[in-house]
């Protein structure tokens, strides 16, 4: 299977003016093609991405308003066109059903001041010793944070919000070889404890506070800035590095914690959580913002899928796992989401909100009673 390797680069001043050059051919190459394609009559037969090609990188070397295009490697270019073509796949998809997930907007054309991209396939680079040779840019120094299992098919060259370069390979891994430690786990995720396991542990989530109000004071500072000047362009690079930084946390916090439970158990069981229909709740629209459950569950997902004898399964959001006992089976019905703790009235046993939802998602989708006795 197909993973991604990414690693910081460094680049030198030099380099940073070619690679900010590329991004920019780049990117007019992609905006080019889109405008071609949004020019075409409605019915008519959209340009294939190697007429498209021909159109925007081909004749546009050609004219004196794109003859700067020939100043990069035409690699990077080619896949900017390629990139379109898979967009405008996904978008069709997506309307037809094909695609599972949330609705797929139209192309739209890319900005100057986004997180930017290049794609380099195997002619456009290569690995010299312990650096990264791109065509037409040089060798670059690369933080090699662990060895690559293989050689790589791709490199994509990231510039991030924050000013940050990375490169992002892709590399063929074999399926992972891990006796679990239990046969299945349910997890019941939260706000103020990110995951409440079926065996009793709590997963608590890093604290966000103090970044969090960091952040929304450079916001308000950024809105009251001119437009264009320098300061606010000082102001939006050190909200970029804040806004980075409590991504990062949170992303490293949910690789570690989603790989501990696909290698420590056979069978993960989860909740099919509606977050966007909870983000409306403009209370806990925040909090559950930061807690990244939707990227739990798909980082859960790709890794079950890399380790052999390894699943994922997902419960409906209507199963009441809040509702009833998972000693006894009895059900007391909808309780105040202030109540922590919860007696059952039938056999007695006091029970955690959390953990008892917990125990009856990881039955619920081993497709047990719940009543175990």
């Amino acid at each position: 299977m197909k993973v991604r390797y990414q690693y910081r680069i460094y680049p030198t001043p030099q380099q940073v003016k070619g690679l900010n050059r590329l991004f920019g051919c780049c990117r007019v190459v992609y905006n080019d093609a889109l405008a071609i394609v949004r020019s075409v009559p409605q019915g008519a037969k959209r340009p294939s991405n190697a007429e498209l090609q021909k159109l925007v990188i081909t004749q546009g070397k050609k004219t004196a308003e794109r003859k700067w295009l020939a100043d990069v490697s035409v690699v990077p270019l080619q896949q900017s066109v390629q990139d379109l073509g898979v967009a405008f796949k996904n978008f069709f998809e997506s309307r037809s059903g094909k695609r599972k997930g949330s609705k797929v907007g139209f192309p739209r054309f890319k900005k100057k001041l986004n997180q930017q991209s290049a794609r380099f396939v195997r002619t456009g680079f290569s690995l010299k010793g312990n650096k990264l040779e791109l065509a037409k840019l040089g060798r670059f120094k690369v933080k090699w944070s662990r060895p690559l299992p293989s050689e790589p098919s791709s490199v994509t060259i990231i510039r991030n919000t924050a000013g940050q370069y990375h490169a992002s390979f892709v590399v063929e891994i074999g399926p992972i070889n891990i006796e679990p430690l239990r046969p299945s786990i349910g997890v019941d995720l939260g706000i103020k404890t990110f995951a409440f396991l079926s065996t009793g542990d709590r997963v608590e989530s890093p604290g966000y506070n103090r970044l969090d109000r960091k952040t929304r004071r450079f916001q308000r500072k950024l809105a009251r800035q001119v437009k264009g000047s320098k300061r606010r362009e000082k102001t939006r690079l050190r909200l970029a590095k804040l806004k980075l930084k409590t991504a990062n946390i949170r992303k490293d916090f949910l690789h570690k914690t989603t790989t501990q439970l696909i290698h420590e158990n056979q069978v993960v069981v989860l909740e099919d959580l509606a977050v966007k229909n909870m983000l409306g709740n403009r209370k806990l629209a925040r909090a559950i913002s930061e807690q990244g459950w939707g990227t739990a569950r798909t980082m859960c997902e790709a890794k079950a899928s890399m380790v052999n004898d390894r699943e994922v399964r997902i419960i409906s959001r209507w199963e009441p796992t809040s509702q009833i006992c998972s000693d006894c089976g009895f059900r007391w019905g909808k309780v105040a989401l202030s109540v922590r703790s919860i007696l059952c009235v039938s056999c007695g046993t006091e029970h955690d909100r959390d953990g008892n939802a917990a125990k009856n998602i990881e039955k619920s989708g081993l497709g047990l009673t719940q009543d175990s006795k």
